[in-house]
């Protein structure tokens, strides 16, 4: 086969002897490149609330980070599907590093005083040339979900995304406690100064790694720069699809509460440092739920299982902030990040099985397009809300002999009402999700979908090269669900279970 032909599968060859191995060496340099982006973002985060105690501030800081994610989901999703995924990649990080050292110049050029003037134009500025590296590192994250597919045999797919969980669970371990630790004690310019040397140091080991793949059928054809036709094609080729999508989309407009709020809430209990440390220790929640998900995958129905799990999120996030304990609110955290991972997989999954691998960088762009666009719309209504409105509400005597029953009388009780509704409207919208026509559609056609089955084939189907049931190419997914196969069938039927 020419190398300037694509392949017969939606132009992406047969996942080569090495490709799990491949498939690793991206992963932890993706996760090196998330650690980065988030050691700075969090740092923002904290600095911003500390310097300014404006919940509104943290609030439009977060929410803005969404929302940028989602004008430009779409934009990535096309620049991936139009070229090689390793090129897509070095690309993100010379332009994640540019905005970093602008970001470095600023904090050079002006003092301090002048960067966190909310009024003024340089806090926006220099908080928004940070976002802008944050949101475009990103599209690293959809060209990582198209490498599931291109690497990693099908059957494997849920465990591999599985591990994707463990790992950015234990970035976010590092980079929770470290940015805490570093702003506290070395202040926001060294925080800066640590970010982009990370930064050079995941570019330069990314330019050593290979990913065997063939240029894109897609990268020759003319086509506007964000192919939302192309998009929404791909989405409604897989009936129910689009409703798995506004199901996550409704599921972050919730999740932008916590997005708003988790911060100043803990940082109300807890010092800058030591909030930083919690966050690193719950975080480990992350690896186990994604460890799990690696060994035991997802079941052979995974959108069956998320919906389960967000029920169980909503009930968790209704009553980890009942009392101003310490000790709930940081088992509660733990909890909720263990249940992230197998949320997150259950849609890649599904997306990664029942769409066509040439269009899947579109379809993961839209999705996350959606989905990001949810959260700063929540976040930025409830900010001013529970700052002017909630919080001065509950701090009174009427807020108080309203809600001190269920929420007591200790701090930041207004954060914990709206806490307490987010959580119950998470319960009732998965629980209603079970009873669509989607949900059984979307169901029976995992189950039978075939379009992506032979571009990562399993290492016993290969026997052209001489490779054998002991080939490289099987020894990640093995690996990481080990013990699977071992497991009893889960139950053909789509119906939910007690």
């Amino acid at each position: 086969m020419s190398d300037a032909q694509p392949s017969p599968v939606n132009g992406a060859s047969a996942a080569p002897a090495e490709g799990n191995r491949t498939f690793l060496a991206v992963l932890i340099n993706t996760a090196a490149a998330n650690v980065t982006t988030s050691f700075l973002w969090f740092a923002l985060t904290f600095w911003v609330y500390l310097e300014t105690r404006s919940v509104l501030a943290t609030g439009i800081v977060g929410g803005a980070y969404m929302l940028l994610l989602a004008v430009f989901a779409m934009v990535f999703g096309s620049i991936v599907d139009r070229h090689r995924k390793h090129r897509v990649m070095v690309f993100s990080g010379l332009v994640t590093l540019t905005a970093f050292l602008i970001a470095g110049a600023l904090w050079l050029a002006f003092p301090e005083a002048a960067l966190l003037d909310l009024g003024g134009p340089w806090f926006w500025l220099f908080s928004g040339v940070i976002l802008a590296g944050a949101v475009v590192e990103n599209m690293r994250n959809i060209a990582l979900s198209t490498t599931v597919t291109l690497l990693v045999p099908v059957d494997r797919h849920a465990n591999a995304n599985g591990l994707v969980g463990t790992v950015q669970g234990l970035a976010f371990v590092v980079t929770s406690v470290f940015s805490g630790l570093s702003v506290g004690f070395l202040g926001m310019g060294w925080t800066l100064a640590i970010a982009i040397g990370l930064t050079v140091v995941a570019l330069m080991h990314l330019l050593t790694i290979r990913i065997p793949e063939e240029r894109p059928a897609a990268g020759g054809e003319p086509g506007a720069m964000v192919d939302l036709r192309g998009a929404v094609r791909a989405v409604r080729a897989a009936p129910g699809l689009f409703a798995l999508i506004i199901f996550s989309t409704f599921n972050n407009l919730i999740g932008g509460v916590y997005m708003a709020l988790m911060d100043p809430y803990g940082l109300e209990l807890f010092s800058v440092q030591v909030w930083g440390v919690v966050l690193g220790v719950t975080a480990t929640g992350f690896i186990i739920g994604g460890g799990l998900v690696a060994k035991f995958g997802l079941g052979k129905n995974p959108i069956r299982t998320m919906l389960w799990i967000v029920m169980g999120m909503g009930v968790l996030g209704a009553v980890f902030v009942l009392r101003d304990w310490w000790w709930l609110y940081a088992a509660g955290i733990w909890v909720y990040m263990a249940l992230i991972p197998p949320v997150e997989a259950a849609e890649q999954t599904v997306i990664q099985k029942v769409v066509p691998f040439a269009t899947q960088g579109r379809v993961f762009g839209f999705a996350a397009a959606f989905e990001s666009a949810a959260a700063p719309v929540t976040s930025f209504l409830i900010a001013p809300i529970a700052e002017f409105a909630i919080i001065p509400y509950m701090e009174g005597s009427e807020g108080r002999a309203t809600w001190g029953w269920l929420l007591g009388d200790g701090q930041s009780r207004g954060i914990a009402l709206v806490f307490v509704f987010a959580g119950l409207v998470m319960v009732i919208a998965a629980s209603l999700a079970f009873l669509t026509r989607s949900y059984r559609i979307l169901s029976q056609q995992y189950r039978t979908a075939e379009v992506n089955a032979d571009i990562a084939e399993p290492a016993t189907d290969r026997h052209d090269d001489g490779a054998d049931d002991a080939s490289p190419a099987a020894e990640i997914p093995e690996a990481a669900s080990r013990g699977m196969r071992g497991s009893a069938p889960a139950p053909a039927s789509d119906e939910p279970r007690a």
